[in-house]
């Protein structure tokens, strides 16, 4: 079983960034594939980026550019580093895991990911 925990939200303006953190933990967690999600309100969870194990990383082609996944494996916590955000960034934002590895077809599936944190919400206005 593996544990995530996200922090880092808040509230930002227009053109600002923040770092979204995750720690994580559980019996073979840096195995996993790690990826980050967001879910506006009334909208489906989408996949941001994801990154393997080996430092392998993808992004959804609606957020290359502005978004980063970096992970610290001394520190056991993955990073979501956002720039030039935009009110349509504005969502709750959620770390998972996966043992699907980021070249898979299926890894920005919702369903694709076991373990999922709680989630820490981000406000562009």
């Amino acid at each position: 079983h593996v544990q995530l925990v996200e922090s880092g939200g808040g509230s930002v303006q227009a053109g600002g960034s923040l770092r979204l953190s995750c720690t994580v933990s559980g019996y073979a967690s840096s195995r996993y594939c790690k990826g980050w999600f967001r879910q506006a309100p009334g909208k489906e969870r989408e996949a941001v980026a994801a990154i393997d194990s080996d430092g392998s990383t993808v992004y959804a082609d609606s957020m290359k550019g502005r978004f980063t996944i970096s992970k610290d494996n001394a520190k056991n916590t993955l990073y979501l580093q956002m720039n030039n955000l935009e009110p349509d960034d504005t969502a709750m934002y959620y770390c998972a895991a996966s043992n699907l590895v980021v070249q898979s077809p299926n890894v920005f599936r919702v369903p694709s990911f076991r373990f999922w944190g709680q989630g820490t919400q981000v406000t562009v206005s």
